[in-house]
């Protein structure tokens, strides 16, 4: 059994602050084929409340991650209310598990124009 497990957390580094409120989905890839294995929000810490994927799920592969960040920018006044068309709107970050047994942590510093993500611990 994996004793590994995925985190994220989201930054608004437009405002210094967590983003709080965000949905966040899961998915397994496999090919062109994407299953969704979880769905959550971030609290106001910019956190999840739980792992997206705890230790019971967690396997290696391929996943990805969509930061639905459109309504988070509005709400917050970083891109106007009535945009059709945002430059961001869903975030996809899709990464690779080689290793069950480790903590993933794949964070999002977001703004209205740019973000990045890394590996963290």
């Amino acid at each position: 059994m994996a004793d590994g497990f995925l985190t994220t957390h989201v930054l608004d580094t437009a405002r210094g602050l967590p983003a709080a409120g965000i949905e966040i989905l899961l998915y397994k890839v496999s090919g062109n084929s994407h299953k969704k294995i979880a769905s959550m929000t971030t609290n106001d810490d910019g956190r999840t409340d739980s792992p997206i994927l705890p230790k019971d799920k967690f396997k290696a592969g391929q996943y990805e991650l969509i930061f639905k960040v459109g309504d988070y920018l509005r709400a917050h006044g970083l891109v106007e209310k009535d945009a059709e068309n945002l430059f961001l709107d869903e975030v996809p970050i899709r990464f690779g598990v080689n290793d069950d047994t480790s903590h993933y942590h794949v964070p999002l510093l977001i703004s209205p124009y740019g973000y990045s993500t890394y590996r963290g611990s």
